[in-house]
């Protein structure tokens, strides 16, 4: 039996987004027009109706010397939904959907997949460079191998390989900066909210294919400054 993981209802509102969508259909009138849906997981904290939250990373963009710069979202919580259920405040444990007041361009098509809503001020900072203490599995997992031949087993990390990152729910790309025995300083292709400790997994290209080589967890990085 899997222990049911402990709650913290206390801690500040952490909620990591798997899915995001717009619910106005094609051709409805102004007035009608509701706010982008998030969908996701509670890690901590409670989520109330009419709530003040913010999104980070919120808005990737970059200026005019190539720099990337964040500009998390905010908003305020209108409805909350569990299943069909409407709900006046929602917990950690199962799938929430949370209503907003954000344009629903910005939610459509997942477009808020990987990112980090919550309590103003109180998010996760933003990283763009991260130091992972990693362990590498002995073999590749899901590769194909013909009769007896044993399957291939996992090369170190080198430098400048590009691998995939999984935080949480962001997946994103990855340049190795520098390997000096279990410790890698990763460069990202896109800002991640993430902390300190945060557990990740690692992919590699494998025949056209993203295969798991292993996981880590952060131990320090080089945070955006908003």
């Amino acid at each position: 039996r899997i222990p049911v993981p402990v709650r913290d209802f206390t801690a500040p509102a952490n909620m990591i987004v798997i899915r995001s969508f717009d619910v106005n259909k094609p051709g409805a009138e102004v007035d009608d027009i509701q706010g982008g849906v998030a969908g996701g997981s509670i890690l901590q904290g409670v989520l109330k109706v009419g709530q003040e939250i913010e999104v980070r990373p919120g808005i990737v963009s970059k200026d005019a010397e190539g720099k990337i710069k964040c500009t998390p979202i905010s908003s305020r919580i209108v409805s909350l939904f569990a299943e069909q259920n409407h709900l006046q405040y929602a917990v950690p444990g199962g799938l929430i959907g949370v209503g907003t007041t954000v344009d629903p361009t910005l939610t459509r098509a997942d477009r808020l997949v990987g990112q980090v809503l919550g309590e103003v001020g109180k998010l996760p900072r933003v990283f763009t460079e991260l130091e992972v203490n990693f362990f590498l599995l002995r073999r590749l997992l899901g590769v194909r191998t013909q009769g007896s031949e044993k399957q291939g087993k996992v090369a170190k990390l080198s430098k400048a390989e590009v691998l995939m990152l999984n935080i949480g729910s962001m997946c994103t790309g990855a340049r190795v900066v520098a390997v000096k025995s279990d410790l890698a300083k990763l460069q990202l292709t896109s800002p991640v909210c993430t902390k300190e400790g945060e557990k990740v997994a690692l992919s590699r290209r494998v025949e056209k294919h993203w295969r798991l080589i292993g996981w880590g967890q952060i131990q320090a990085g080089v945070q955006l400054m908003d």
